[in-house]
């Protein structure tokens, strides 16, 4: 017989963490579902400057580890499996994760976002060669070395900030001619002597065998493509909403963000979405967290219309 939950939470970074701790202070029954690691990107950012309560900043690993120990204080589950379906079955919905069916009365959708790839030559061989998507993660390997950071919001220029502290020279590649990133950080990446932009560019292609050696930069402007020697390449162009596994329950937003009302809700009845899967998020941690509250609160709500109390 399937285990059944009134609330199952589908990924496990701070929006859904926000959403266990509200629902297990309601006494919901409630259940993480995460496939790698508790955090998401948070928890491999190196600092969070502007996240309330933190004045002097918080690491992205303590804020998750404190997250964690306030969602587990409230009786809230957590469960290294990954959601590869979710039916629905009447009022119920039913989850299945590998050769394992659970039933639930509410879903939470915090399945986060994928970064976006370049999709050029070089990129997918080269990957944890020297091509990276995580400057958090990768930055200390490029002590002394000279990378190209590839975007112009604010994840190209965090991370670029953030790998100066290991890189000798950094050039930021931004097909624009104006970067998108918060006022106060593009401050910060002008001031930095070790930080270069090259505007109105792309990448064509990353160079290299068994490890990055370089890059083919070419200018929109002057239609010219150089060569720029390098030993990494970190990519910071966006993410993909990991919604592919959904398609059943939202066809017309297959692979994309999920629309929903002012309550979380999404076209499925007692299914809600948040985070950097909901189409309009402002993907900013502190708006996550009060999208999971909302949507734990709205998900009791919905069982106490629909279903006799929580637990029962």
């Amino acid at each position: 017989m399937a285990e059944e939950f009134d609330l199952i939470i589908v990924g496990g970074g701070p929006a859904s963490l926000s959403a266990a701790i509200y629902a297990g202070r309601a006494e919901m029954r409630v259940v993480i579902f995460e496939r790698l690691y508790v955090g998401g990107q948070v928890a491999a950012t190196w600092q969070v400057d502007n996240y309330p309560g933190f004045p002097d900043g918080v690491e992205g690993p303590e804020l998750i580890e404190r997250m964690e120990k306030q969602a587990r204080r409230f009786g809230a589950e957590f469960r290294s499996e990954e959601v590869t379906l979710i039916e629905i079955d009447g009022l119920a919905k039913v989850v299945t994760t590998g050769a394992t069916t659970y039933r639930t009365k509410t879903i939470i959708l915090a399945t986060g976002a994928d970064p976006r790839k370049l999709g050029v030559p070089g990129e997918t061989e080269l990957r944890g060669r020297g091509v990276s998507y995580c400057g958090t993660c990768d930055g200390p390997f490029f002590r002394e070395k000279e990378v190209l950071v590839v975007g112009g919001g604010d994840a190209a220029i965090k991370e670029a900030l953030f790998i100066a502290r290991f890189a000798r020279r950094i050039t930021l590649v931004h097909r624009r001619d104006k970067l998108s990133g918060e006022k106060i950080h593009q401050t910060e990446l002008a001031r930095n002597p070790k930080i270069s932009v090259e505007f109105d560019s792309t990448v064509e292609r990353i160079l290299g065998t068994e490890k990055v050696t370089g890059a083919v930069v070419k200018n929109a402007k002057t239609g010219v493509s150089r060569e720029v020697a390098c030993d990494g390449v970190f990519i910071f162009i966006g993410h993909q909403p990991n919604t592919g596994f959904l398609c059943n329950l939202f066809p017309g937003q297959c692979m994309g963000e999920i629309d929903t009302d002012l309550d979380m809700m999404t076209s499925q009845p007692g299914v809600f979405a948040i985070g950097d899967v909901r189409k309009d998020s402002y993907r900013q941690i502190a708006t996550a967290v009060g999208e999971g509250a909302t949507a734990a609160i709205a998900a009791e709500h919905w069982i106490a219309e629909h279903f006799a109390a929580p637990g029962a």
